[in-house]
């Protein structure tokens, strides 16, 4: 099951409306929202800061930023137009928040004309991830920042024991919305060889238990991929979420992933 973004233009009308309720669900939960303005106070934002929001999806990290005291303006790009359509309507009341529609290996925007860029949960679902990072080194000022948060997917899980069938189910999850699970492993010195100067990486462990909203969302998502790949039938489908579900009544569900921010310096 390749990831599902390499192909945007496959992507179901329905899955859409689903990915863009989780991408807003994934940013109410109080563990991401401490986890992204952790890292955002690692940046040095200058004064009215020129901020690009790469892999924007609806926006939410966009309308965070944008409030920051020192940013002026920030740009959002997606490359799914309906995730943009959301972006602008979510953030209708913020004047210094906009979005484009591109390709994170293509942007269309001159050199040097951000001081800070921001891939929030991007760069894991990108083929030739050095593209992207090439990219925004051409776009940022000297000395500007990029501020990089994403999942360390080898790492997802929900089992509580050795063989446990739910984490079929995540397995199938990271297999369907992962390009590369290993990815944010590699970072430091990728971004030394796009020309950044980067900081010690921090870890922003993500545990769900008395109310996952966000991993009972990656098992529900996986049983479905599981389903749709002929590897199970609709009732085992229903089996593994009603196993989750009887897990959450019964206070033994356990979801975890590992998180990681890095922040780099144009050199």
């Amino acid at each position: 099951m390749p990831d599902i973004y390499l192909d945007p233009d496959a992507i179901p009308d329905e899955v859409l409306d689903a990915m863009k309720e989780s991408l807003e669900r994934r940013a109410a939960t109080p563990q991401q929202g401490a986890a992204l303005q952790s890292y955002l106070a690692d940046i040095e934002f200058p004064s009215a800061a020129r901020v690009l929001d790469v892999g924007c999806g609806t926006g939410p990290q966009s309308r965070v930023i944008a409030v920051i005291p020192e940013v002026g303006e920030v740009v959002g790009v997606d490359q799914l137009a309906p995730f943009l359509e959301r972006g602008r309507e979510l953030a209708a009341d913020l004047p210094n928040v906009s979005f484009e529609q591109a390709d994170a290996r293509d942007l269309p925007f001159d050199d040097a004309s951000f001081d800070v860029v921001v891939l929030h949960t991007l760069l894991t679902h990108v083929p030739g991830p050095e593209g992207v990072l090439n990219e925004v080194h051409r776009v940022l000022k000297p000395g500007g920042f990029v501020a990089i948060y994403d999942g360390d997917f080898t790492t997802m899980s929900v089992a509580t024991l050795e063989q446990d069938p739910l984490q079929a189910a995540i397995d199938a999850f990271v297999d369907g919305n992962v390009h590369d699970r290993w990815l944010v492993r590699r970072l430091p010195w990728m971004l030394r060889d796009a020309g950044f100067d980067p900081s010690p990486a921090r870890s922003h462990g993500h545990l769900d238990t008395d109310d996952p909203v966000l991993t009972l969302g990656w098992t529900l998502r996986g049983a479905h991929y599981l389903k749709d790949a002929g590897a199970i039938d609709e009732g085992a489908a229903k089996a593994l979420e009603s196993e989750a579900r009887r897990r959450i009544e019964a206070g033994s569900f356990y979801g975890y992933m590992n998180y990681v921010s890095i922040i780099a310096r144009k050199r």
